[in-house]
């Protein structure tokens, strides 16, 4: 019975297989619908952390808003791919998702002043909500929307 021995070293690393090979690629993924999903998950929760913010501070933070556009662009990206439909849909996302931060951050700021609950503003008294939105509304608001896109 006879054993197969390696040959011996010939002194050469890269002869001699002594570093692994480099591991293959990752597979390209490109799924739309699971970068949409995404996206979609990250501007729900992105748009309460702003309006949250908005609604504890009483002011718009540019760079909170920058924050909501790059987590839902990379929510959409590192999901689905580089599907070149993604970041237009991030995009409107982020619009979508700074925009319901505005109102949520005007309903937190607007409740303790008329004693009402934030949910009541949200769901019963929503077009009382758009145009308080609307009457405060300036420049910089839209500045905001633009820079969370």
């Amino acid at each position: 019975m006879s054993q197969s021995v390696p040959p011996p070293p010939s002194g050469n690393p890269f002869a001699d297989h002594a570093y692994p090979q480099a591991p293959a690629p990752a597979p390209v993924r490109d799924n739309v619908g699971l970068g949409v999903a995404a996206a979609f998950a990250a501007a729900l929760v992105t748009a309460g952390i702003y309006g949250g913010i908005i609604g504890a501070t009483e002011y718009q933070i540019g760079f909170a808003a920058v924050g909501v556009g790059y987590l839902i662009g990379l929510a959409a990206g590192k999901a689905g791919g580089a599907n070149p439909a993604l970041p237009v849909v991030a995009a409107i996302l982020s619009l979508g998702a700074v925009y319901f931060g505005q109102l949520l951050g005007l309903a937190i700021a607007a409740s303790d002043l008329l004693n009402v609950t934030v949910t009541e503003l949200l769901f019963q008294r929503f077009e009382f909500l758009t145009s308080l939105w609307k009457e405060d509304a300036g420049p910089m608001t839209f500045l905001f929307l633009a820079i969370g896109a």
